[in-house]
């Protein structure tokens, strides 16, 4: 599951018929300049300025700025580009029509086990946490799509009335069309309210999708959301790329401070020498993973980054006994990704740790221990070496 932020999310409601306040996103006061002469919307209404990041309680932290007009949106942006909250900096903003409304609802489309749950109360914004017990849902079935009938009984029981009822049914019905076919799993409108043309509109927007079903959408021209609370590097972009594209899997998250490199095979793995190497007292520079016998090509562009983080002294290119990838091709790309690296004038002083299993090891195992041979400081273990023992050698920086 992946963050859409606010703007490609409401962009995603648009292209499924739902009305959405007009909206821009900027990363700097001459872009905002720009998008204002194209504009219209800009100069005769009211506007609202919204750090456009992935944190919470924006309001509180003084990155949402209401009732402008269009020197006031220019002010506000420029207050809060390049804001500090915790280790993010903001780079994005949105600017939005400001839509005057007397009510608010509340909408969800939730992936469940069973297939999705849809939520709805007549009711919404600040107040649907402290009366959550009161909304009411319908579970949608697996492969199956809800019917107007059952909709506009939802749509009952969450206390709408008159031609509400319905207009909310066809509403819900194209915010899950939305949520089936943009690969969703959680969609949340919050608040839904009603122009003074009677027509509903989606105000605030969360977009939860399944990110490694971006190679089904080539018009997806947005970057996920970071889950840890600042942008995607660029390296870290980079390979979410890749790995949308790809049969297998390559996955790569900076973490910065650390010494230890991480390159296992597998999420297993990944876990796994990452709990090992912090409950020793180490410290990781990265998270990343191969897996599903991905091309060369993938696992050598994962290994660049990898192998260039800065401030490493081991690497571990480590994993399990696998099932079906190919070790001697995965490992080709690696050392293709070392051998890049090591030719910028890094990698001299660092050690690189291999413990591996699976089919064709014993091939790509004496093609790691060549690397010796070009200078590497590598030492290579099969499958008998216990992953524990590649731990203790990489904190104490040294083989038995």
């Amino acid at each position: 599951m992946a963050k859409v932020l606010e703007g490609p999310g409401m962009d995603l409601l648009e292209k499924w018929g739902m009305k959405v306040p007009n909206h821009v996103v900027v990363t700097s006061l001459e872009q905002l300049d720009h998008l204002a002469t194209a504009n219209k919307w800009m100069h005769d209404g009211r506007l609202v300025a919204k750090a456009h990041e992935a944190i919470g309680s924006r309001m509180k932290l003084g990155l949402v700025k209401v009732d402008l007009d269009l020197k006031g949106a220019l002010a506000a942006t420029r207050e809060i580009l390049g804001h500090k909250v915790g280790t993010m900096i903001i780079s994005q903003v949105i600017i939005s029509e400001m839509v005057p409304h007397e009510v608010e609802y509340y909408l969800a489309v939730k992936s469940t086990r069973e297939g999705a749950d849809i939520l709805m109360a007549n009711f919404g914004g600040i107040e649907v946490e402290s009366r959550w017990s009161e909304i009411k849902r319908t579970t949608v079935e697996v492969g199956a799509a809800p019917s107007i009938e059952q909709l506009e009984k939802l749509a009952k029981d969450a206390g709408f009335t008159g031609d509400l009822i319905g207009k909310t049914a066809q509403f819900v019905k194209k915010l899950f069309e939305c949520y089936e076919q943009e690969d969703g799993q959680y969609l949340e409108i919050n608040p839904l309210s009603v122009t003074s043309g009677g027509e509903l509109i989606a105000l605030d927007m969360v977009t939860m999708l399944d990110a490694d079903s971006r190679f089904r959408h080539p018009d997806w021209n947005f970057n996920f959301a970071s889950e840890f609370g600042r942008p995607y590097t660029e390296d870290e972009t980079a390979i979410m790329e890749i790995d949308s594209r790809i049969k297998g899997s390559v996955k790569f998250i900076e973490i910065p401070g650390g010494n230890i490199a991480l390159l296992p095979a597998g999420g297993g793995a990944s876990v796994y020498y990452a709990d090992a190497i912090v409950a020793q007292g180490g410290k990781i520079a990265n998270y990343a993973e191969y897996s599903g016998d991905p091309q060369d090509w993938a696992v050598e562009a994962l290994t660049e980054r990898v192998a260039a983080l800065p401030g490493i002294e081991h690497i571990i290119v480590g994993g399990a006994i696998a099932n079906f990838t190919n070790v001697k091709k995965t490992f080709a790309g690696i050392i293709a990704g070392f051998r890049n690296v090591r030719a910028k004038g890094k990698l001299k002083d660092v050690n690189i740790w291999v413990r591996r299993g699976g089919p064709f090891e014993k091939e790509g195992l004496e093609a790691m221990r060549a690397l010796e041979q070009e200078g590497f400081k590598i030492h290579v273990y099969d499958r008998y070496t216990p992953l524990t023992d590649i731990v203790d050698y990489a904190i104490q920086g040294k083989a038995n």
